[in-house]
């Protein structure tokens, strides 16, 4: 199929295949100077898709793409399973002190204890990070 038939079956700009191209993600066969893709290429982008979904860089399924060692690619994983689960608590923060704002019955919400409370567990990490840094800290 061609490169316009690929794209709009993912509903996809055709330039955005012709980036991840560009970085490595799909090389599809060339016949008479066109692209042309075929079965495997839609399980690709398929993947590429679900891939970003679950919130993978470009650079990082381009690295699950290229190894052919399940050991690495398992590395690959972790790592993000690592970023994904310290992003989950952020937001899990955050939403816990939107709540708490939004349940205050004080005309500052920065005077209510409780809402102090759920602040002084941030104050108390930042502390600590800023003592004991980790590696890509200072």
């Amino acid at each position: 199929m061609s490169i316009g038939d690929l794209a709009g079956r993912f509903g996809l700009a055709t330039h955005v295949l012709r980036h991840w191209e560009s970085v490595g993600l799909l090389s599809p066969e060339r016949v008479a100077g066109r692209r042309r893709y075929g079965p495997d290429d839609l399980y690709r982008v398929a993947i590429i898709l679900r891939a970003k979904e679950a919130g993978l860089g470009l650079d990082a399924i381009r690295e699950m793409f290229a190894t052919k060692d399940p050991i690495a690619r398992r590395g690959v994983m972790r790592q993000h399973r690592d970023d994904l689960r310290r992003r989950i608590d952020a937001l899990r923060a955050s939403l816990e002190l939107v709540e708490c704002a939004l349940e205050c019955e004080h005309v500052d919400v920065a005077t209510c204890p409780h809402f102090r409370a759920v602040l002084d567990a941030r104050i108390e990490d930042a502390a600590r990070t800023a003592t004991h840094p980790g590696p890509g800290g200072i």
